[in-house]
């Protein structure tokens, strides 16, 4: 058997690839791939095959794609939907033309088990999973929780923010980065979910933004209190003039669909899955939290808050 895993330098298909390793047997080859050749190194060093696979490049994905029993499809990172689609489409097209015999798709879990969610990334992921159920395909849609580890990005928390103003609260069945990956692994290994279109990991429970907001403060022993803005256009505007990730205006205007959608309650599903192929009782989201405030002395940070858009 023949596994690839896409996006094998990102932190979730890292992750899968680090808990495939050691559970594979010998007649089973675990692939990494990438955009960038010069990641290869990395993993041959450990044992690893290594494919170039360029998810704006067609026939770099053909090619990686060859003899492929397992794809772990992760998607693009991108936040642009429009090019997110066709990535998508070209790697669907790829592995359609390879021969791939199963592809798990990383979706979020917007939405639950609906396909009713209007948050904007969400959108995009949706179309994904059509695409794939029009493509003759078999796949299956992991709709992967909220990584309770990016939970600055969703506050727009700095350690020295003190106001965390939002357009909105909701619930967010977040759940651990690390334990979503492995929960992936141990979908793909086992296959035990192959016919289920649709799977969902989430936490454990759902925490509101405010109640992380309050673990937050409590962890680091500073004053910090949410704030509800009355009106995008004034979210925007706020959060646009000196955010210290020097996010741009267009990076808040995209998020209002978040905070709508994240306000209805499209974070708040909790599946059993996860506990189920993990074997375990997930890690309660706010464990995750606390424990990445204390282990950095409140000065956590996540990459994304710095990201210009």
């Amino acid at each position: 058997m023949q596994i690839l895993i896409t996006g094998a330098t990102g932190g979730l298909g890292g992750s899968v690839l680090s808990h495939l390793q050691p559970l594979l047997s010998p007649t089973s080859t675990l692939i990494a791939s990438s955009s960038r050749l010069s990641t290869g190194p990395s993993f041959t060093s450990r044992g690893i095959h290594f494919r170039h696979a360029d998810y704006s490049d067609p026939v770099t994905l053909r090619t990686a794609f060859r003899s492929i029993n397992k794809l772990l499809f992760v998607s693009s990172n991108t936040f642009d939907n429009a090019l997110r689609t066709i990535q998508h489409r070209n790697v669907i097209e790829a592995a359609k033309a390879a021969g791939v015999g199963h592809v798990y798709y990383t979706s979020l879990a917007f939405g639950g088990f609906t396909d009713n969610s209007q948050i904007s990334v969400m959108a995009a992921h949706l179309a994904t999973e059509a695409m794939l159920r029009t493509s003759g395909l078999r796949f299956t849609s992991v709709r992967e929780g909220s990584y309770a580890e990016a939970f600055p990005l969703f506050l727009d928390w700095y350690p020295g923010t003190e106001v965390v103003q939002l357009p909105g609260d909701g619930p967010m069945a977040f759940a651990s980065r690390p334990e979503l990956g492995e929960g992936t692994a141990m979908l793909m290994l086992s296959g035990t979910l192959d016919s289920q279109e649709v799977v969902l990991l989430s936490g454990p429970r759902a925490l509101t933004l405010s109640e992380v907001t309050k673990i937050v403060a409590e962890e680091t022993g500073r004053p910090l209190r949410m704030e509800i803005v009355e009106g995008g256009e004034e979210y925007v505007r706020r959060k646009a003039e000196g955010d210290v990730g020097q996010k741009s205006e267009l990076f808040f205007r995209t998020r209002l669909s978040w905070y709508e959608g994240i306000a209805k309650g499209d974070g708040a599903t909790v599946s059993g899955t996860l506990k189920e192929v993990l074997g375990r009782e997930p890690r309660d989201p706010a464990e995750v939290i606390g424990g990445l405030l204390r282990e950095s002395k409140g000065e956590y940070v996540w990459h994304q808050n710095y990201m210009k858009a």
